[in-house]
This record gives C-alpha cells, sequence and structure tokens, in this order.
C-alpha cells in the first residue's frame, strides 16, 4: 500500500513540475513578443512650438495658447513684443497703416469711442462690425449708415469691446490712422507720434466695468515699453470735430485704477 501511495505521489509531482516548467517556458515567450512589438511601435516625437514673445522653443504641452498663438509664459503673454504685437489681444491686422516718421516713439496715448451702428454697441455684432470697418470688409448693405462710411480708410491700434475683450489692429511701432487732423500741446498730425485705442460704446452711455479693466492692464502693460506716454482723449486733440471718449469716460477713475501720474493727462480729469 505505502509502495502504491509513495507512486502515486511522485507521480503527482513530476506532472506539477512539467506543468510549471512549460508554464515558464511560455511566460518567457509571451515577453520577447511584448519587447519585439514594443521595439516595432515608432515612438512619436515630442511636438514643440516656440513662444511668440522671446522665441524659446518648449513642448507644446507646457504652453500656454492666445489665438492660436504659443507663449511660455503668463509674463509673455501679457508683454508685447519687439514687433509692438500684444499676447493678450486678438490679432485682427488693419491695412490702414504705415510707418512712422523715422525716429519717432509713441508718447501720446488717445481714447475713442465707437459703436457700429451708431449707439447699437450693446449688438454683439456691432464689434464683427468695427472689425470689419478697420479691415475694408464691412458690407455697405448691412445698415444704411455702413454705405456713407464703406469707403472711409481708418483704423486703430486697439479695440476694447463692451465684453472687455482686446483686440489689436496695428503695431505700437507703426502708424494707425485714428487721429485725423489733430494737435497735442502745439504738435500737429497726433498719428505720428500716438498710440489709440477705441472703447465701444458711444457718448451718451456710460462704458462698462470690464472695458476699464482691460483699458488699466493695456496701459500698464504698454508702460513697460513706452514709460514716457501722456494720455488725452480724442476730442482734446481734435475739439472742432470730435467728442469722444465723452462725458462718460471716467478720467477719475481711469488714473486711479491706472496709477497714472496726474501730470501725464494734461487735459484734466474733470469728465468732458
Amino acid at each position: 500500500m505505502l509502495k502504491w501511495l509513495l507512486l502515486f505521489v511522485g507521480a503527482g509531482l513530476l506532472y506539477f513540475w512539467l506543468k510549471g516548467k512549460k508554464q515558464a517556458k511560455f511566460n518567457q515567450k509571451q515577453s520577447a513578443n511584448t519587447k519585439a512589438n514594443k521595439a516595432q511601435t515608432p515612438t512619436e516625437p515630442e511636438v514643440m512650438v516656440q513662444c511668440q514673445c522671446c522665441k524659446v522653443h518648449l513642448p507644446k504641452p507646457d504652453a500656454i495658447v492666445y489665438d492660436n498663438r504659443f507663449y511660455c509664459s503668463k509674463e509673455h503673454l501679457n508683454t508685447f513684443d519687439q514687433q509692438g504685437w500684444i499676447g493678450a489681444a486678438d490679432w485682427r491686422m488693419s491695412p490702414n497703416q504705415d510707418a512712422r516718421p523715422e525716429n519717432i516713439n509713441p508718447d501720446l496715448f488717445v481714447i475713442h469711442h465707437i459703436s457700429l451702428p451708431p449707439g447699437e454697441f450693446r449688438s454683439r455684432k456691432s464689434s464683427q462690425h468695427i472689425i470689419d470697418f478697420f479691415q475694408n470688409r464691412l458690407d455697405a448693405s448691412a445698415h444704411p449708415y455702413f454705405a456713407e462710411i464703406a469707403d472711409q480708410k481708418v483704423s486703430s491700434h486697439f479695440l476694447i469691446t463692451r465684453a472687455g475683450e482686446l483686440i489689436q489692429f496695428v503695431s505700437t511701432r507703426d502708424r494707425a490712422w485714428h487721429a485725423g487732423a489733430s494737435s497735442f500741446m502745439g504738435r500737429e498730425r497726433c498719428n505720428d507720434f500716438s498710440i489709440g485705442v477705441e472703447l465701444e460704446g458711444d457718448g451718451d452711455s456710460p462704458f462698462e466695468e470690464a472695458q476699464y479693466r482691460a483699458l488699466t492692464r493695456l496701459v500698464q502693460n504698454l508702460q513697460q515699453s513706452y514709460p514716457n506716454l501722456q494720455f488725452a482723449g480724442h476730442s482734446d486733440i481734435a475739439p472742432e470735430r470730435k467728442t469722444d471718449p465723452g462725458k462718460y469716460f471716467d478720467w477719475e477713475k481711469f488714473q486711479k485704477e491706472t496709477g497714472i501720474s496726474p501730470e501725464k493727462i494734461p487735459y484734466g480729469l474733470i469728465s468732458r
């Protein structure tokens, strides 16, 4: 009896030894196949992009994306690059621009207002009409007023919409066609030495808090590149023709929020 029991146990041990050996061989083969498959699968190269401001290259997942452009940091997103464009704006280049006179850097910031059609700035379509106007794409048949202005060639460096969106049309290094016949403290042709911003609105309504916030950020960023800027309204430099930004633009609020010295607002802080 003992003899048969030992024989049975021995047979069982042999069976499990052979089974384990076969499993180990199978696992080794599977591991080899997995390594071979990995070797055959090409590794996708890491996509690199370039910071619009400083031109450094960085992995795309690490970049800040704005308006289909890439930035390496929030600081560079809010900095004017060497070409005079700020990252934190939608870029919609206007053909209505040209070079500034030689050796002239801007030292004046002019505030305007605009609504297309007049008084209808509360419509989201107004912002697009302004963009179309500055890009010479305004549909003259879309509104009777548009037929009167469709052939005009004008632009501004910036537009701030009612929602506080910042749009840039012209590099600050170049001359936008926003001031027209104008004079600032005895200096004619203000387009030559100024930067213009249009606030979406009219002279009969207050501007939005979002617009003041966007304007403050813009001015503070501009002053890093142009520390000698002075500030005026369109009505200050063309008083016989223009009334913008109008009596509802709060100059005291503007001065307080931007931290600009009152001396840099030579026409005063009284709304006009």
